[in-house]
């Protein structure tokens, strides 16, 4: 029987990692990036998101750990991306001038960002009912027609929907 592996403090697999590993993911998300400012800021987030996680994954296969945390986040970067440029976009087809403040503009796409992650967790069936009456405004026996669901399904499904924005608003 081979004695255990003695246990790494998770602070010190969290900076062996960074030291060993920091300028590869650095070189991986600049090319992702094509070279952009955000690599830096990617990485580093990158980091931070694995520094509560226990040392046991993260030692096993560092890079494919390191990988798959920076994939996420590049995902979420590109997703915020185009957010803002469709908000950008809406702005713009408005016809009046409106420049809203950077702190302003940032509320609004932290916003629609959230909104757009609520939206996707929901199930097909929700979600459809849910954009139908919020977006479209239609009424809930329109939605229901279109649906092709009852008036009470759309009543109970509004009803857990907007519980989960308001849990998601409030919590």
């Amino acid at each position: 029987m081979s004695d255990p592996v003695p246990a790494i403090p998770a602070h010190d697999a969290i900076q062996t990692l960074y030291v060993e590993h920091h300028r590869w993911l650095l070189g991986f998300l600049r090319r992702r990036l094509g070279g952009s400012d955000h690599a830096a800021d990617l990485a580093h987030d990158t980091f931070e998101r694995i520094m509560g996680v226990d040392s046991q994954p993260i030692l096993a296969q560092p890079r494919a750990y390191l990988t798959t945390v920076a994939k996420r986040l590049l995902f979420r970067h590109h997703r915020r991306g185009a957010i803002e440029a469709a908000y950008l976009d809406v702005l713009a087809a408005r016809g009046e001038p409106c420049e809203p403040s950077v702190e302003s503009r940032l509320i609004v796409v932290e916003t629609l960002v959230e909104l757009c992650r609520l939206v996707d967790g929901m199930d097909a069936r929700t979600r459809g009912i849910f954009l139908l009456a919020q977006l479209e405004g239609l009424s809930y026996p329109d939605v229901a027609h279109r649906m092709g669901c009852s008036l009470d399904i759309v009543k109970k499904t509004m009803s857990k929907a907007l519980q989960r924005c308001f849990s998601v608003m409030y919590a």
